[in-house]
């Protein structure tokens, strides 16, 4: 406890920059949750643009507005 998972376009990231977000995150998560890095998890999920709104939007997005606490705004 807890899983992040970010889904995203596909995008190449350096090991840098994915190690830096991964950093935030977790620090980010463990604050809020009071909880050890050790016991969070998190995945980087690409998801082609051509299917974003079937595998992701309409499911997660729509369909879960109710779980939302930052909804896009386009």
């Amino acid at each position: 406890m807890p899983h992040i998972n970010i889904k995203h376009f596909p995008a190449e990231l350096a090991e840098e920059q994915r190690a830096a977000l991964v950093s935030s995150v977790t620090k980010a998560v463990t604050e809020a949750f009071g909880c050890d890095p050790e016991v969070v998890s998190i995945a980087l999920e690409p998801v082609d643009s051509a299917v974003w709104n079937e595998q992701v939007y309409v499911p997660e997005i729509v369909g879960r507005k109710d779980l939302l606490h930052k909804v896009p705004n386009y």
